[in-house]
């Protein structure tokens, strides 16, 4: 569970750091869809890693629908 969070702590503070137009990490938090799908796709990809089939791809959907961007809960997002 931590390294999720600190997983979750580096996207912002990347996201942050690479746009200049983000103004608080707050902001980043809260008005970002591209972070948002991101943050939902790690938690149905660990699902996914762990041999759950359905629900992540219920996630994903999920995600699909309240930001517009589809992320198959397969694909490895950051470090390889």
């Amino acid at each position: 569970m931590f390294k999720f969070i600190e997983t979750i702590k580096e996207d912002i503070n990347a996201v942050s750091e690479r746009d200049p137009a983000a103004r608080s990490l707050m902001e980043v938090l809260l008005c970002y869809p591209g972070l948002h799908a991101v943050i939902i796709h790690r938690m149905s990809h660990g699902l996914y890693k762990k041999g759950f089939i359905v629900l992540p791809r219920v996630i994903s959907n999920i995600s699909k629908f309240l930001t517009g961007i589809e992320i198959h809960p397969g694909e490895k997002i950051g470090r390889r």
